[in-house]
């Protein structure tokens, strides 16, 4: 008697909850029914998801457990959260589609076709003066464009273009004139300035200039020897000796006073130099005079100032030059014991040999190098390649690719990538003006790896450099 008031019970309630479910299956169909009318078929393939999963989770709950199975509670939990995890991951239509189905009329009016019209596949007439919504395809640039929008980002402020050369030169010109007054026994040339800034390839910023300082050499004194012939064995070097001791003593020439062991001294002159700007210039006064902060780089190697204007930040570096036998010798010897060492630099020759090359074929290899030198200041890990080795590149890569339209800067750009991987890859860049130099001889190997790396994914997505 007890399990049948049991079993009577269980039907009772499974009667009282049975009604209450078919309650709610009849509003499901009636919503069904009538949701692509007013929600549109997206909608309505949303609502047909939702009360499936709704129907499953009730279905679930009133029915029978079998008692005998362990894993069912489990099994049924687990099964629930699928069912809600089907409901939160249904795309849902955007309010577009929505706006667009809700203005469809819920009950449209027959009309007759008009010859030669098209039936509408819904069978309901288009609202007059609805607006044509036309969805525009997404446009990918090319690398091309990618180049030429990039390179528009790169101009320098037309405030520093004009504000740095004339700063500069003014405290070159109070330089002049306190090494005349310090030293009138030594010829000095006519300070000048250089750079990528006053050649039109300066990127980004003009925060940087060279000042040049002449040093004036009789050629009847005074000879060159190649570093290749010498123990450092470096031909990117020279060495400047004093000749005719016998005949023309020291002391003959003025810059005997830098001499050791027969050679004119680099690192001699520029300590004298260094001693000068640091300890001997008035440079707070030379500021005020300018409207700027000048102060020189105590710790540095190089000859180096440092100024700060209102609206620019500049670093000069002075390098005392020789010019003889064709050659352009700066005072810039390497790290070590020789202190003898001039470095050759071929910087007057490389931007007169690309513009030359632009001027005879209208090509685009200064814009070329630009974009290249704006990707390397902006990437700490290939900073030494900018400038002169991007320019070689450039150089040697025109003996065999004759089309330098700006119609073909993607293709140029691609081949100067390649060219520069396979450079690294055997750890020498051969100068353009003398194959016996390798311009990577002063990387690291560690520095070599790193730019590898970099441009060798670039390769294949050059986009990640811009």
């Amino acid at each position: 008697m007890a399990a049948f008031w049991q079993q009577r019970g269980r039907r009772q309630e499974n009667g009282g909850l049975g009604s209450v479910i078919e309650g709610l299956g009849s509003v499901f169909d009636v919503l069904l029914a009538n949701a692509r009318l007013v929600l549109g078929v997206s909608g309505a393939a949303v609502l047909a998801i939702a009360t499936l999963a709704v129907k499953r989770l009730i279905d679930r709950a009133t029915s029978p457990r079998d008692e005998g199975d362990p894993k069912a509670e489990q099994k049924s939990l687990e099964e629930s959260w699928q069912d809600l995890a089907l409901i939160k991951t249904t795309p849902k239509p955007s309010k577009k589609q929505r706006r667009e189905d809700l203005s469809e009329p819920l009950l449209s009016s027959a009309r007759p076709l008009v010859p030669g019209e098209a039936p509408n596949p819904r069978g309901c007439s288009a609202p007059l003066g609805a607006p044509q919504v036309k969805s525009s395809p997404l446009r990918c640039l090319t690398l091309q464009e990618k180049l030429l929008s990039h390179s528009s980002q790169l101009a320098v402020p037309e405030i520093q273009v004009s504000l740095v050369p004339q700063l500069a030169r003014s405290i070159c010109t109070q330089l002049q004139n306190f090494l005349r007054s310090k030293f009138p026994e030594l010829p000095f040339g006519r300070l000048f300035l250089s750079g990528a800034l006053l050649d039109g390839l300066e990127v980004l910023a003009a925060d940087r200039i060279h000042l040049m300082l002449p040093v004036v050499l009789d050629s009847g004194l005074w000879s060159l020897i190649s570093g290749e012939d010498t123990v450092v064995r470096n031909p990117q070097y020279w060495m400047i000796k004093r000749i005719d001791l016998g005949y023309f003593p020291r002391g003959c020439s003025p810059w005997d006073r830098f001499i050791v062991g027969r050679y004119l001294s680099s690192s001699v002159l520029n300590e004298t130099l260094h001693k000068l700007l640091v300890a001997s210039i008035n440079w707070p006064a030379i500021g005020a005079l300018l409207g700027c902060a000048i102060h020189p780089v105590v710790a540095s190697r190089e000859l180096k100032l440092e100024v700060k204007h209102d609206q620019v930040e500049l670093s000069i570096t002075l390098f005392p030059v020789v010019e003889m036998e064709d050659k352009v010798l700066l005072a810039a010897p390497p790290e070590g014991l020789v202190e003898n060492l001039w470095l050759e630099s071929f910087y007057r020759a490389e931007v007169s040999r690309v513009k030359e090359l632009d001027a005879s074929d209208s090509g685009a290899r200064q814009l070329c190098l630009r974009i290249l030198n704006g990707i390397c200041r902006s990437q700490p890990s290939l900073h030494k390649l900018g400038g002169s080795p991007m320019t070689h590149v450039i150089l040697h890569l025109s003996d065999t690719a004759t089309d330098w339209a700006e119609e073909s800067l993607a293709d140029r750009f691609q081949q100067v990538l390649e060219e520069l991987v396979a450079s690294l890859e055997k750890g020498v860049l051969p100068s353009y003006f003398n194959p016996k130099i390798n311009l990577f001889s002063g990387l690291l190997e560690e520095e070599i790896d790193e730019m590898g790396f970099v441009l060798y994914r670039a390769i294949s997505e050059p986009e990640v450099l811009l």
